[in-house]
């Protein structure tokens, strides 16, 4: 039986390896490709919307349970990558 994992931004439910997971090292959301890096992870879809929408309603400030702003930019610059293949 495969991992269900539920994207923080729109809620679905989708197979680990179709979500994108994203940790916080420094303040800056991080992207975990192999999803092996150590602590807490979000789970996105890789997409600009629910990147978006995972920005604008603080999700991953909630499922990371951290404070403050982030820095999405390692994660913005990782799914440009992700969409340009």
């Amino acid at each position: 039986m495969e991992a269900l994992r539920t994207c923080v931004a729109c809620r679905r439910r989708a197979a680990r390896n179709e979500l994108l997971r994203v940790v916080l090292q420094d303040g800056r959301l991080i992207p975990d490709d192999r999803a092996v890096l150590p602590g807490r992870g979000a789970w996105v879809h890789p997409t600009a919307q629910c990147l978006k929408r995972a920005v604008s309603r603080e999700a991953f400030a909630r499922a990371l349970r951290a404070s403050g702003s982030f820095d999405a930019g390692p994660l913005e610059n990782r799914l440009e990558t992700l969409m340009d293949n």
